[in-house]
């Protein structure tokens, strides 16, 4: 298993409360009190394969979707 920061399994935790999936600005406005730099931390998820969305690094559109296997 891949070992996760404080801030990663923020987010992995609010994306399974929400059904697996948020829009990036919902998701950000989660984070924002707790931490910042969470497109960073989405990219990092996602080279870990943990979460998908469209292109390198998530726009404000962007649907933020956890993967199956978490």
């Amino acid at each position: 298993m891949v070992e996760l920061s404080v801030e990663e399994k923020f987010i992995i935790e609010n994306l399974k409360e929400n059904g697996g999936e948020l829009k990036y600005k919902e998701l950000q406005t989660l984070c924002q009190e707790e931490f910042e730099g969470v497109r960073l931390i989405l990219k990092k998820l996602k080279e870990k394969q943990i979460v998908s969305y469209e292109g390198v690094i998530p726009e404000y559109s962007a649907e933020i979707q956890l993967k199956d296997n978490y």
